[in-house]
């Protein structure tokens, strides 16, 4: 197996220094994220052993389970839906939570940061395909969003986060892309570069127009892994 990762690592690192160059962009300016849902600790650490530090995860019981027992300067981002009632398991070991997806979450993350006496990082995710099986805000509801947990206290909004559509389409995967920097540029404008810095878009079928597109994040999971056990 580990071979297997080391040989998709190559190949996706070359894919993204392409894109990168394409762009006019460096290879320092984005985080690669690998995301281990189903994958086992031993896999897991394989991936660790082969260099990667930053390690995304999808399901709360998982990232628990996961970062007790692997290496303690693994960098953890939770990237999946978050119910309210999961909280504590995702905080404080995530490094980042990108799925910051309502007020209700938003609102609860606090409640439990400031209870807790810590700070936690987060990205807001917004549904910028429209499709009804996705979460997040809605684009025309970011900005107001943006404000209110701008208030809250025990957040550190540090970005946007978005799924793209799921299709073939580079037209309409772009245009899902294009929409998220389009609302980060307008945020920066009022709030800073800080509290905007980072941009988590795309997978592994589309990270490449998510890197043309400003992507600071991309969330690879297929393309390191395989396909997934379950």
């Amino acid at each position: 197996m580990m071979n297997t990762i080391k040989e998709a690592l190559r190949k996706t690192e070359e894919r993204i220094n392409r894109a990168c160059e394409r762009c006019g962009r460096r290879r320092e300016e984005i985080t690669l994220i690998a995301v281990t849902k189903t994958f086992p600790p031993e896999v897991i650490q394989q991936a660790y052993d082969l260099g990667l530090k930053v390690f995304g995860e999808n399901r709360p019981q998982e990232f628990r389970d996961k970062s007790k027992i692997l290496p303690d300067d693994i960098e953890w981002h939770f990237i999946g839906h978050l119910q309210t009632n999961k909280i504590k398991y995702v905080v404080p070991r995530a490094r980042l939570i990108h799925s910051v997806d309502s007020m209700h979450l938003a609102e609860a993350l606090s409640e439990f940061a400031v209870k807790k006496k810590v700070t936690v990082p987060i990205l807001l995710e917004v549904n910028t395909s429209g499709e009804q099986t996705k979460f997040g805000f809605k684009p025309d509801e970011v900005e107001k969003a943006f404000e209110l947990i701008a208030q809250l206290q025990g957040l550190q909004l540090k970005g946007l986060m978005t799924i793209g559509p799921f299709t073939e389409d580079q037209r309409l995967i772009r245009k899902a892309f294009v929409c998220l920097r389009q609302i980060r540029e307008k945020l920066r404008d009022e709030w800073g570069k800080e509290k905007t810095a980072a941009l988590s878009m795309g997978m592994s079928g589309d990270f490449e127009i998510a890197i043309e597109e400003g992507s600071t994040h991309i969330r690879l999971g297929t393309a390191i892994f395989g396909q997934r056990g379950r």
